[in-house]
């Protein structure tokens, strides 16, 4: 049994058919009518497509079946990329708590930056993090986290009015990193009592990995970290 074919024309790529039926008001009509096709069935049958995966024509029922194929396979990637996510949010957050935890239970304040620092580094995988703290108190003045607040930290501190993250091969305070020179991304993340204040102290986050710390991406997890990091180290402070 054979089929007619209908004749292209200018019209066919103007979006009409050779009848001068607009394609869309064709479309919409299939869409409002669906027992055209229980009338005419054959109609299905005798439509044929290009197979995207190869040279033969494949019926409208198979074009329909490769097309559902095909979103199955998105929506799965869609599946599996919200798992991962999930599991790395999950992750985040529970190593997030176990470091708060840690802070908690420091037995002396000046046990803080150290603890800050291990733990940073094991839980979330950091090779390189160094706390410093200025105008602490006189019983904590002679720590190693005490030293380093220079002038011009301080004014790097308070220039950060949220976390730094890129790569900046002039910065003095990579000196405070036990191997500078093989630090390829930083993130810097200023202390404050409250948003708006003036820095009491600096965290240096380092990496091997150029794509660590980039600029473009989002600093709010650094955010939450440097709240917390803040309201711990404060208890270094002198009295007001």
């Amino acid at each position: 049994m054979t089929h007619p074919t209908l004749p292209t024309s200018p019209a066919d790529q103007a979006g009409e058919t050779p009848f001068g039926l607009n394609e869309a008001d064709l479309a919409d009509y299939l869409l409002q009518t669906p027992e055209f096709f229980t009338r005419h069935a054959d109609v299905l049958h005798a439509v044929q497509f290009s197979n995207p995966h190869g040279g033969r024509a494949i019926s409208l029922q198979e074009r329909q079946a490769e097309v559902m194929r095909d979103r199955i396979r998105s929506l799965e990637a869609q599946l599996l990329e919200l798992k991962r996510n999930a599991h790395n949010n999950q992750t985040i957050q529970d190593n997030f708590h176990a470091w708060t935890l840690s802070l908690l239970a420091a037995p002396q304040p000046s046990d803080l930056p150290s603890i800050m620092e291990r733990d940073l580094s094991l839980r979330f995988g950091v090779p390189e993090v160094v706390v410093r703290v200025w105008d602490v108190s006189p019983q904590w003045a002679d720590m190693p986290f005490a030293q380093g607040g220079n002038t011009d930290v301080r004014a790097l501190a308070n220039s950060l009015l949220e976390p730094y993250c890129g790569v900046d091969r002039d910065l003095s305070v990579k000196a405070w990193l036990d191997y500078p020179q093989e630090v390829r991304s930083l993130a810097l993340i200023a202390l404050r009592e409250s948003p708006g204040a003036k820095a009491f102290g600096l965290m240096v986050l380092g990496s091997p990995d150029e794509q660590r710390f980039r600029p473009d991406m989002g600093t709010a997890f650094l955010e939450r970290m440097a709240e917390l990091a803040s309201a711990a180290l404060g208890r270094l402070r002198m009295p007001a």
